[in-house]
């Protein structure tokens, strides 16, 4: 994940150091609030990058301290991926450039990340302040997962990404979420995604009767400050209803 300003400038912000801890059977970097938080928020990194890519956004989301937040980066499996030659990178499922959706692999990362949620309702918060957010790949499952959730959650942040499986939207398994608020961002000089397909998938959520925004940038396939402040007044918004 790369952070630019809207006019591609370059990176606004330092990184800031978590522990790694063993909460669930994915490895994760935390940071808690001050005090006991308010709501939960999941964050799913991209293909090859780790918990760590989207740990520096914590501080520039300048979150008040009424809204205290935990934020989870959970680090992906190494799997052979087949657009990089099997090598094994962090993944949360295959990918081949000419090949289909690897879909195999994303229902058992659905299921790593509904551990996930499962261990932070364990530990006291109800599912409905538990929220998903994703980048790229990591964007597909956050999707993938709250959409079919079987519990009510707070909301889908997706960046940069698209739907994995639209078709199954009309589904009884996705009725439960029908009303979650979905924020989805794109950059217009996307090369890696091209913003077209974000845009349908958006479009295909809209058919489907979900109440889903979207915002798109000046960008390729990165992170800008100007969408950090949109991200961070949709959540303060969603999280505090």
């Amino acid at each position: 994940m790369g952070l630019v300003d809207c006019a591609l400038s370059g990176p606004v912000f330092n990184v800031i150091h978590g522990a790694i801890v063993l909460t669930s059977p994915l490895p994760t970097v935390e940071i808690n609030p001050v005090g006991p938080p308010q709501a939960v928020v999941i964050w799913l990194h991209g293909l090859g990058a780790d918990g760590h890519d989207f740990e520096p956004i914590v501080p520039q989301l300048r979150l008040p301290a009424s809204l205290p937040v935990r934020f989870v980066f959970p680090h992906a499996p190494q799997v052979p991926v087949t657009a990089f030659g099997g090598e094994k990178v962090r993944a949360w499922f295959d990918f081949a450039p000419t090949g289909g959706l690897d879909t195999a692999g994303l229902k058992r990362s659905v299921a790593k990340v509904s551990d996930l949620i499962q261990n932070e309702i364990d530990n006291g918060m109800p599912a409905h302040k538990i929220l998903l957010a994703g980048f790229s790949q990591g964007g597909v499952l956050a999707l993938q997962t709250a959409l079919f959730y079987p519990k009510p959650l707070a909301g889908i942040l997706a960046l940069s990404t698209f739907l994995g499986d639209g078709d199954a939207l009309g589904s009884s398994a996705a009725t439960t979420n029908q009303k979650i608020p979905i924020l989805m961002c794109h950059g217009q000089q996307d090369v890696v995604l091209p913003m077209a397909l974000g845009k349908s998938s958006y479009e295909a959520l809209l058919a489907a009767g979900y109440g889903v925004e979207w915002r798109e940038y000046p960008m390729g396939h990165e992170v800008c400050l100007e969408q950090i402040n949109v991200i961070s007044a949709w959540l303060q918004r969603v999280l505090q209803d």
